[in-house]
Parts: structure tokens; sequence; C-alpha cells
């Protein structure tokens, strides 16, 4: 959800893959720590402002650390349990651009004249129900929104700037309306600079729909009894 795009599209749909270790602090409470490699691309072709055509992709790395809470105890004999969960996290942001038929790095060209921050600031929320397949394993369906401290995921937030001294592949990859041939009546080839580019008050997010399948180390009461009998394996 950014500047690329006012709502969800589906035809953006992208992979990410995730570990993470999670420690039970109580019957209804667990400590999690994540970390992901996640891809988000959009385009402003078949949009509201498609005469802009902008678009990008980006593979980002991202980690989190947060609380799950469950609805129910953790040791109830119930074929499902949903939770909530929510925590505090960083991601590094690498939006691109295919040009030519070569994909660009955007940051290092400045495409809004601007040096934005790589890595960011997110918060995490989500929802989530699991179910327990045996002693050991167990599996969820998670839903989570991930809010970035940034509107550059995209490399897309304030104005077109001025052209002066950008280099030639800076300034075609900042304003890409010259590449369509078919310009409604009065549009100008080109944007002026100080023309709207994106919106800056709104921030970027991303979310994921995600498959969890969960391996159970061990347990207090396991450790426990372990340390009793004096053995560690």
């Amino acid at each position: 959800m950014g500047d690329m795009r006012a709502k969800t599209d589906l035809r953006f749909i992208q992979p990410h893959l995730a570990v993470g270790i999670s420690y039970r602090l109580a019957e209804r409470l667990a400590l999690r720590g994540e970390v992901d490699i996640y891809r988000i691309s959009g385009k402003q072709a078949g949009g509201p402002i498609w005469y802009n055509n902008l678009s990008f992709r980006s593979d980002n790395p991202a980690g989190y650390i947060g609380l799950q809470i469950d609805a129910f105890r953790y040791n109830d004999e119930r074929l499902l349990k949903p939770y909530l969960l929510g925590g505090i996290g960083m991601t590094r942001i690498n939006p691109k651009a295919n040009y030519q038929g070569t994909w660009h790095s955007l940051p290092p060209l400045m495409t809004e004249g601007v040096a934005y921050k790589r890595n960011v600031r997110i918060a995490v929320i989500g929802v989530g129900v699991s179910w327990k397949h045996d002693d050991r394993w167990s599996f969820a369906i998670e839903l989570s929104d991930h809010f970035a401290n940034s509107d550059y995921l995209d490399d897309v937030s304030t104005n077109y700037p001025n052209p002066a001294g950008m280099s030639e592949l800076a300034l075609a990859l900042s304003d890409r309306r010259s590449e369509l041939t078919n310009l409604p009546s009065g549009y100008s080839p080109q944007n002026d600079p100080g023309n709207q580019r994106g919106n800056p008050k709104v921030k970027d997010s991303y979310g994921f729909l995600s498959f969890r399948a969960e391996y159970l180390i061990g347990t207090q009461a396991r450790r426990a009894e372990r340390r009793k009998l004096r053995c560690y394996y």
C-alpha cells in the first residue's frame, strides 16, 4: 500500500519467506522473533494516474520481535486457536525499476532529489488461527500488516524534482511519462518540476498472508524434568 496504488491489487501479490522462534511466557502469551525476505512491487499502469507510468520492484530483508496473545490457553484441547500479535522491527528497502531491459537501483539516483533512509523502522500487527497436528507439530494461517516509518518503499513520495544536476538515467526513471505514446489530449510528455509525484501525507505499508509450520522444541515442564534427572539431551 503506497503511492503506486491507492488500494490492494491482487495482480501484485509477491512471495515472502520467514523463519522465527517463539518462547512461551505464559499459557496465553508468547514472545516471538522473526526474520523475513519479501518482495513488493507495483506500477501505475492500469490505475487512475497511469499517465505517469512509474513502476518498481523491491526485494527486502526484515526482522521484528513482538508478542503473541492467544484467545485460549496453550494446553487447551481445542481444534482451532485464534491469536493476536504485535511487534516492532526493521526492514531495508531496495526499490528498483526496469528500464530498457535492465533493473536499476533507485535510491542512489535520488529520483525526487532526496537521499532517503533505506533502513526503516516497522510496526507489525496481525491475527491468526493455529491448529495442533501432534505433540510436536502445529500449523497456522496468519494475516499481518507492516507499517513502515517511510514513504519511500516504492521510491515515490513528494514532487518531481528540479532536473539540474541529475544524470540522464536519473531523469529517465524520475519521470517516465515520455515513454507513453497514448497520453490524453493536453498532457505534456514531461512533468514540470514541482508537479505532484506522490502523497507524502501517508506512509507506506505492506501485508503478509502466511502459512506457518511450527515445531515444538521443548516445554518448561520437560526442561524441569530433564534438570531433575540430570538428563540434558
